[in-house]
């Protein structure tokens, strides 16, 4: 039988991909959804002292989830910290192929399929009051490319831009795709959010997070954006 390492992840979509391999955390974060794993705080406020105390072998962050001074505190406790750093669809290959060696699993790298031409524009909230989007050295902005939808104010300096409702009503993009996270946008924000767009629905879930995911999720969103079945409806609540 293979023994694997002793893993904490403080990476929602690694958490997720070592569950998928057989390999279970000793340890991971609020944000992980595995109420059922011990939790050491959140990306971005972890206990590092709680985690030396279980004393894992390999503890792994992202260097968009996590923050610098984590990393360093993890390492100046002596931890073995592996540093992931997924900003598109092509880093998952490297990156998780990576981390699959480092964990002792073999990790089939995602099936992209060709990239769609740009056919439409769309806005990106991730957070309201300030609305904020997703810059262009994002990995949800580089799903959206390959999948033909150019994202509005992604050219902007700032990973995730702020943005003004003027702005965002002048860009006349052709549709707003409200994700379920990070801020969870559900269908009691349609009326909010038709005023810049056509409004449509996806995973946020599916957008965001990487992994042994990818291949699933961009099926998923491909049908949700494609043309022939593009529309107003997408991922629904019924609350």
């Amino acid at each position: 039988m293979t023994t694997h390492p002793r893993v904490i992840s403080l990476v929602p979509s690694v958490t997720e991909s070592l569950l998928a391999w057989g390999v279970t955390p000793v340890a991971c974060t609020r944000f992980c959804e595995q109420p059922a794993l011990a939790h050491v705080g959140g990306t971005k406020d972890p206990d590092v002292g709680a985690i030396a105390r279980l004393g894992p072998d390999l503890v792994v962050v992202d260097r968009e989830e996590n923050r610098r001074e984590d990393h360093d505190a993890l390492v100046a406790a002596g931890l073995d910290v592996e540093v992931l750093h997924v900003a598109a669809l092509g880093d998952v290959a490297t990156e998780v192929g990576r981390l699959a060696e480092r964990v002792g699993v073999v990790f089939d790298p995602p099936q992209l399929g060709e990239p769609r031409p740009l056919t439409s524009t769309a806005f990106v909230p991730i957070w309201k009051r300030p609305w904020m989007s997703i810059g262009a050295h994002t990995y949800g902005a580089s799903v959206l490319r390959h999948l033909g939808v150019a994202v509005a104010f992604s050219d902007r300096a700032e990973a995730y831009p702020t943005l003004e409702d003027d702005e965002i009503v002048a860009a006349g993009v052709d549709m707003v795709l409200a994700p379920t996270e990070p801020y969870p946008f559900t269908v009691r924000h349609r009326s909010e959010l038709e005023r810049f767009g056509l409004v449509v629905f996806v995973d946020g879930q599916d957008l965001f997070w990487w992994g042994t995911r990818t291949s699933a999720a961009l099926q998923r969103l491909g049908t949700v954006v494609g043309g022939n079945v593009f529309g107003e409806r997408g991922v629904e609540d019924d609350n």
